[in-house]
């Protein structure tokens, strides 16, 4: 019954570290997205000032009109960058920490299913039926959590298609607005 309890407190102490990985995990991917939005809000900035000076040089309102058709035509190619950016960094992301997770319940089950094969092995005579009727029921649950992996898997994949297919659009809007101007 010791080495029962002893193969608990190592899962547990086991999960924590696992769940102080994932949690880094997430905070990496929330730092590059800020990182991200940062270098983008500079740009712009940036951008924003030097189109006002260049819209204030101007010496005509032709010259004015050319620079505000001129304005929106690198627009497109930087939203589908900063966009891509995004999807490469959410991609990676959720890759790794479904990979993690993966693997530490993997960990998890085989443990708890030594640590159950144990406890049997050490069970009463005669309760046999009891037995049987928690391993079917063990069995039942890790059936349950595999499925639930894969509907998991399936929403996530079904999210990167939609966010792709919505960045294509919004490309494609801004690549016809910067052409009408």
């Amino acid at each position: 019954m010791k080495n029962t309890t002893e193969q608990f407190i190592a899962t547990n102490k086991a999960n924590l570290e696992a769940f102080t990985s994932l949690t880094s995990q997430a905070f990496a991917g929330v730092e590059k997205l800020v990182e991200l939005n940062l270098a983008t809000s500079k740009t712009a900035l940036a951008d924003s000032l030097s189109q006002a000076k260049d819209v204030l040089g101007a010496k005509d309102a032709q010259e004015l009109v050319a620079l505000q058709s001129d304005l929106l035509k690198p627009l497109a190619d930087k939203s589908a960058a900063y966009a891509e950016q995004i999807k490469t960094i959410l991609t990676d992301s959720s890759a790794e920490f479904k990979k993690a997770v993966e693997a530490k319940t993997t960990e998890a089950q085989k443990a708890f299913s030594d640590a159950v094969e144990n406890l049997t092995k050490n069970a009463p005579a005669g309760t046999e039926s009891a037995v049987a009727a928690f391993k079917s029921a063990l069995t039942a649950g890790q059936n349950a959590i595999e499925s639930a992996q894969a509907q998991a898997q399936k929403a996530l994949e079904t999210a990167q298609s939609n966010f792709t297919a919505a960045t294509a659009q919004t490309v494609n809007a801004a690549k016809k607005a910067s052409k009408k101007a």
